[in-house]
């Protein structure tokens, strides 16, 4: 049995993989979508991340799409008191920023499409920094005052302004961030190792990154010479070219034939060994994708290996 992992300072526990949302109403339909919840949480998983503004950029899709799936999801399973939902503001078309106004309207209208009375993890998606941290933290504090919100979370914000909310939130005894959702994984560390990761180790956040197997290339599906039919197939193939990028194929391939695992379970075990990884993201379209995104929650790398993986990515 897969053990759950403490989210930072909050009182949530886990899965150690969070299945990402941002498929659902886009690449997966409602049923499809039905089916991998279903197939994640029967192996274990409680841990589901969305945004309000997944699928806004898809055509005749306006924002909220995969809330109001999982929404839909939970009602007719009746499980809500079995799963975590964290969700994000700022980016939805109709509630764009992080004004208090923008966060309070945005926060009822992800309560309305989740059909539920709380959300457990909110993040600001995207940090607004011509927006006070104070009016920020100000407006997260009155939402879980007010029992909509259980913890609250950051995403894409620099170490800076993430120092001055945690900052001001101790301060003045408000609600605190207990989590930091960064573009993480073997061929992007940059963004987060480094001030980032400091911070959130100093304050005990945990970390939740996203983008966990770049766009796919960490699947391994993405080779020299192969054409893959995927809406994601662009992102993936920035790092087909570069040599740091072959490098960490052949370092994963070699460790993934060691376990006989597939290289994205070997992708996401590394990731869920860094210091501060509570729960990588990974989102799957269909069921078939699911085994090798939960086969990391058991994979055990060596202390050569994950040196190995690290060295071949640095």
């Amino acid at each position: 049995m897969t053990s759950a992992r403490k989210l930072g300072t909050s009182d949530l526990e886990v899965f150690p993989l969070a299945l990402g949302g941002n498929v659902f109403g886009w690449t997966a339909d409602e049923a499809h979508s039905f089916a991998v919840l279903d197939a994640y949480t029967a192996a274990g998983g409680n841990f589901i991340d969305t945004a309000d503004s997944y699928s806004a950029w898809v055509p005749g899709n306006r924002g909220g799409e995969s809330e109001t799936i999982i929404g839909k999801w939970l009602r007719e399973r009746g499980n809500r008191s079995d799963v975590v939902i964290a969700t994000k503001v700022s980016q939805h078309p109709e509630f764009q920023g992080l004004t208090a106004a923008t966060i309070k309207a945005a926060a009822d209208a992800s309560l309305r499409r989740l059909g539920t009375d709380h959300i457990d993890l909110y993040y600001t998606h995207y940090d607004k920094p011509e927006v006070p941290v104070e009016e920020i933290i100000g407006a997260l504090d009155e939402l879980v005052r007010a029992g909509k919100v259980r913890h609250i979370a950051a995403s894409n914000i620099s170490a800076e302004r993430l120092r001055a909310s945690l900052d001001f939130s101790e301060r003045e005894g408000l609600a605190r961030y207990v989590a930091l959702q960064p573009h993480y994984n073997l061929v992007s560390r940059a963004t987060y190792e480094g001030e980032l990761q400091r911070v959130a180790e100093r304050s005990g956040l945990a970390a939740v990154p996203y983008y966990a197997l770049a766009s796919g290339f960490l699947t391994g599906k993405y080779r020299p010479g192969t054409t893959v039919e995927s809406a994601r197939a662009r992102g993936a193939a920035e790092h087909l070219g570069t040599e740091r990028g072959q490098r960490v194929l052949a370092a994963l391939d070699e460790v993934a034939r060691a376990h006989d695992a597939e290289v994205a379970s070997v992708a996401l075990a590394w990731l869920a060994a860094r210091p501060t990884v509570a729960a990588p993201i990974a989102s799957a379209r269909t069921v078939g994708q699911l085994p090798a995104l939960l086969k990391m929650t058991e994979l055990r790398l060596t202390d050569d290996e994950l040196t190995r993986l690290t060295e071949a990515s640095a």
